[in-house]
């Protein structure tokens, strides 16, 4: 009799396991692997040519950013081609460039001390990412081209099944990245940068190395841009992201992110 009762008391509860659905069932299954991290790479150069001011990283095109993945719940690292400290630009400091939200990351010390002491490129171990994201301001221009490292970084990312993004003048960095075959991986694709306008009307047209639009050009990317400079635009080709300018680092971080949440997890680590 009590193996009866045993046997009755088992089918009532495997009933109510039934009839709790899909939302026990998600409850009691572990959650799904999710990509975790971005890695943020920052210039370290901070001189032009003949200028008194100084260059190095536009601040907001990190902070607009970060601020949304943060919001989004992404682990971030910040990396540069030498490790250390990350210069920031002097005229992106300004009252006219600066928001609330850069101000605060300004006041806040373990920000600050992120960006003194940045990770080398060469120590970093690209599978631990699920995407990359190349700051700008003119210092890019300088040393994010030929840049072992970050283009071993960038392409690691890439071919494990990670997006690749870029804003501003950190498009550079996309110049030398090579696909499987060996050909410039930003070659027949959508992509945007710095334009050759914005250049002229930021007064540093002398001072930089080289133009970004044409070399993307001449790379044979498919370059496009915003009707008006300075105004925000983002691409997305493939798990490729670019942003044009300034304006657009929360508008690259937002395709980014709906990348990651689109593409499988396994894709993604």
């Amino acid at each position: 009799m009590k193996t009866f009762w045993k046997h009755v008391m088992a089918l009532i509860a495997v009933s109510h396991l039934a009839l709790a659905g899909p939302a026990l069932s998600q409850a009691l299954s572990p959650a799904p692997a999710t990509a975790t991290r971005v890695l943020v790479v920052v210039t370290n150069h901070a001189d032009y040519p003949s200028r008194a001011d100084k260059t190095g990283l536009w601040l907001t095109e990190l902070t607009h950013f970060w601020d949304a993945m943060q919001a989004a719940g992404i682990d971030m690292d910040i990396a540069s081609p030498a490790g250390g400290k990350s210069p920031l630009d002097e005229r992106s400091l300004g009252w006219l460039y600066l928001d609330d939200a850069a101000r605060a990351h300004l006041r806040d010390p373990v920000f600050m001390e992120r960006l003194a002491h940045t990770r080398r490129a060469a120590d970093v171990e690209p599978s631990a990412y699920a995407a990359i994201y190349f700051t700008g301001g003119h210092g890019t221009m300088w040393d994010f081209r030929d840049a072992p490292a970050l283009k071993r970084l960038a392409q690691a990312i890439y071919h494990q099944g990670g997006v690749v993004s870029a804003v501003c003048h950190g498009n550079a960095a996309l110049l030398q990245l090579q696909d499987t075959d060996g050909r410039p991986l930003i070659a027949g694709r959508r992509v945007t940068g710095f334009s050759n306008l914005e250049e002229h009307l930021s007064g540093v047209m002398s001072q930089v190395p080289f133009l970004l639009q044409d070399a993307m050009e001449a790379a044979g990317a498919r370059y496009e841009k915003a009707w008006l400079p300075f105004t925000a635009f983002a691409v997305t080709d493939g798990r490729l992201v670019t942003g044009q300018n300034p304006q657009s680092g929360k508008a690259v971080a937002e395709q980014v992110l709906a990348l990651l949440r689109a593409q499988p997890a396994a894709a993604l680590n």
